[in-house]
């Protein structure tokens, strides 16, 4: 029973991380309803985040290897990078200083619920104003966009608000196309959900044995596949819809949370 539950909360990681309906919303729903042993919950939800960013990796890996080798000889590539590490340094810097106080007092079920639905009507609201966009592609973010996506990237920290939302809502506000906001999201989520996951795997490898093995790892892979195939779903969604749907998605979830709790 133990890998059943590994597998579909897995999979409820792998379908939810990137998308802008907040992974953690809907892993407390799924890991109290599977009722995944408490003691090991947060270490395992760190290794299935793992195999959700791997997934990133995978999927734009030519992109990645041909960025790399244009780094020692195009400005174009090393200031993009550089802007990505520019967009990741605030949230870096709030939940390195925070993440205890925040872990301590903001993960209750009603409090995500409230960022759901506060989540869900800013998406509608921002969705409704009509503007052309300024950047079409992602290489070509500004530093002061690039910055801007990075103070948004902050409101993540809140359980609830979804980290993909808050960057795709922030390049959105700045003038970035929703395909190349979400974009920056993607490859921005790179640094930022390695270094927290990282962080937070390392704190807990005294806890961890050799039962954990199986279900850690089954958790990791469907996280990685169900997250894989989610990653391009939504790249080709984005080039035709807007996110409307996701907002109310995250309102009726978000009412549902608060009921639940």
């Amino acid at each position: 029973m133990i890998l059943l539950k590994a597998l579909l909360l897995g999979i409820v990681e792998g379908v939810t991380e990137f998308l802008p309906i907040s992974s953690t919303g809907h892993l407390i729903i799924a890991s109290a309803v599977v009722d995944y042993p408490e003691a090991k919950r947060a270490t395992f939800e760190i290794f299935i985040q793992l195999g959700a960013i791997l997934a990133v990796f995978w999927h734009y890996r030519t992109d990645l290897i041909e960025l790399a080798t244009r780094l020692p000889r195009v400005q174009k590539a090393r200031a993009f990078v550089a802007r990505i590490l520019l967009a990741f340094l605030p949230a870096a810097a709030v939940g390195f200083l925070f993440h205890h106080w925040i872990e301590a007092h903001l993960f209750h079920p009603r409090v995500v619920a409230g960022a759901l639905v506060g989540g869900g009507l800013v998406l509608l609201l921002v969705e409704s104003r009509q503007r052309a966009a300024r950047v079409s592609e992602m290489e070509d973010i500004g530093w002061a966009d690039a910055l801007w996506v990075g103070i948004a990237q902050v409101a993540s920290l809140f359980p609830g608000v979804s980290r993909a939302g808050a960057t795709i809502v922030g390049g959105l506000l700045v003038g970035l196309g929703r395909p190349a906001a979400t974009q920056f999201s993607f490859y921005l989520a790179l640094p930022t959900i390695t270094a927290a996951s990282l962080f937070s795997l390392l704190k807990s490898l005294g806890s961890l044995g050799a039962g954990d093995i199986a279900p850690l790892s089954v958790g990791l892979v469907s996280a990685f596949v169900s997250a894989l195939l989610v990653i391009r779903a939504f790249l080709s969604y984005v080039q035709s819809h807007d996110l409307k749907a996701f907002g109310y998605y995250r309102i009726a979830f978000g009412l549902l949370v608060y009921f639940w709790a």
